[in-house]
């Protein structure tokens, strides 16, 4: 194979890898508004269900059972926006992979930055009420089962 020809080859290889790479990158992100779509329908409805319940309509109270029902909403849409900010992380990486610029790998790194720390506090969350619902469930206030 003459030096001309193979360096065709290459080049579309490349191109090739770079289309798809680009295409799965799509995909990752189409997942993510998926799960986002489908998480923002689902506590929308659990919420409206609260709201319209008479037992949640009290004051923002920690200790009333209205308030663990609105926390867990809350927090379950959260664990789902946390994945779905994975997913674009993913993606980012992936587009980034393929033609790294200065540019690219400097919005990169602020998008992961900002994805990591989103990420880190909604867990903290996550794990506070984890924690408040296993010392009440200590107290015999409610059953153990944490939230979802």
């Amino acid at each position: 194979m003459a030096a001309g020809a193979r360096a065709r080859y290459g080049a579309a290889m490349e191109e090739l890898f770079r289309t798809f790479t680009f295409g799965v990158a799509t995909a990752t992100e189409l997942a993510a508004g998926v799960i986002v779509a489908v998480a923002v329908l689902e506590a929308a409805a659990r919420a409206a269900h609260l709201f319209l319940t008479r037992s949640a309509r009290t004051p923002n109270v920690p200790d009333h059972p209205g308030h663990d029902a609105k926390e867990e909403v809350r927090l379950k849409l959260g664990r789902w926006l946390a994945v779905a900010l994975e997913f674009l992380l993913a993606a980012d990486i992936l587009r980034t992979a393929v033609a790294p610029t200065w540019d690219e790998i400097g919005k990169l790194a602020a998008i992961a930055v900002l994805r990591t720390a989103l990420n880190f506090f909604l867990q903290r969350e996550i794990d506070s009420a984890r924690r408040r619902h296993l010392r009440k469930a200590g107290a015999g206030t409610v059953d153990a089962t944490p939230p979802a």
